[in-house]
């Protein structure tokens, strides 16, 4: 057993499996308490190094493509102090890090574990059911549909249409980007209705806009990782295209890659169905006042638009 305790966290290596417990000091970000442990299979691992700087190191550990959905999910897009997979370690520790990275790498050339992209996940992702409020509303996840109501500061059209639920069946991928403190961020579920839509996540009925406290936001990772778990793997099949969560970034008008095959993308008479049934909802909530003559030519050029 190699194993290192630190302030940010523990990692013990067994032989067969990484576990990673963060730690409960107030230096250690919300989202990394509230994921709280992670068993990482030797064989989701591709590698592990240790980068000793002047006054501390840092362990860091890189999972195989398409090991874990909280990677999936995320892309990439967590800041480093929410990483689970980095480790800050003491100066004085820093040999026992090296030792414990050296066992990791030793043991992965015994097992002779691949670096190529995995076609399952490795990992299970968060438990469900979750919920997680944020500052548009409260998301939540039971493991077969989301469910997002509403904060009395989202978007009055948003509230308008009432809490919205979503089959996980419906659902043709996950887009999320953080709340920076400086850019807002959002969390979107991308349904085979919506694929085409270009609605701003303030406006999108199926979007929550990120945009007050960032750590706090930084928890609709959780349910974004917990659905991701359940849609079908991206690698799934010999000869797919292989798409990785760094690949999917995009702006918010920045066109939309798809995870499934292309017969998740409504058929063109599906589109103009589509169309026309955002079309009269934005009618009606225009007769009913909830929309002023501004919001409705606007949000209607919106929706003309990614159609």
């Amino acid at each position: 057993m190699a194993e290192i305790i630190q302030r940010d966290g523990t990692w013990a290596f067994d032989g067969t499996t990484v576990r990673i417990t963060p730690g409960l000091h107030r230096s250690v970000p919300l989202f990394r308490q509230t994921y709280g442990e992670i068993s990482v299979p030797l064989e989701a691992v591709a590698g592990i190094v240790f980068e000793s700087e002047r006054r501390r190191g840092r362990l860091r550990m890189r999972l195989r493509e398409g090991a874990d959905p909280l990677l999936q999910a995320t892309g990439g897009r967590l800041p480093d102090p929410a990483d689970p997979y980095r480790l800050v370690v003491d100066v004085d520790r820093c040999g026992v890090a090296e030792y414990l990275a050296e066992e990791i790498r030793h043991a992965l050339l015994l097992d002779g574990i691949p670096g190529e992209p995995t076609e399952a996940y490795l990992l299970p992702g968060p438990p469900v059911p979750v919920s997680v409020r944020s500052s548009d509303g409260t998301v939540s996840f039971d493991g077969a549909q989301v469910r997002v109501d509403w904060a009395d500061t989202s978007d009055r059209v948003k509230r308008a249409t009432g809490p919205r639920v979503i089959d996980v069946g419906e659902v043709v991928r996950v887009e999320w980007l953080p709340n920076s403190g400086y850019e807002d961020g959002f969390l979107r579920f991308v349904t085979r209705e919506t694929v085409l839509s270009r609605l701003p996540a303030e406006k999108d009925p199926y979007a929550l806009d990120l945009w007050g406290n960032v750590s706090r936001d930084l928890l609709t990772a959780l349910v974004a990782t917990a659905v991701t778990a359940r849609l079908p793997h991206p690698f799934a099949g010999a000869g797919g295209e292989r798409e990785t969560g760094r690949e999917q970034r995009h702006g918010e008008g920045g066109p939309a890659r798809g995870r499934g095959s292309p017969a998740s993308v409504p058929a063109p008479a599906d589109h103009h169905d589509v169309l026309l049934r955002r079309l009269r909802e934005l009618g009606q909530l225009h007769r009913d006042g909830v929309l002023t003559d501004e919001e409705f030519a606007r949000t209607k050029a919106v929706v003309l638009r990614g159609f």
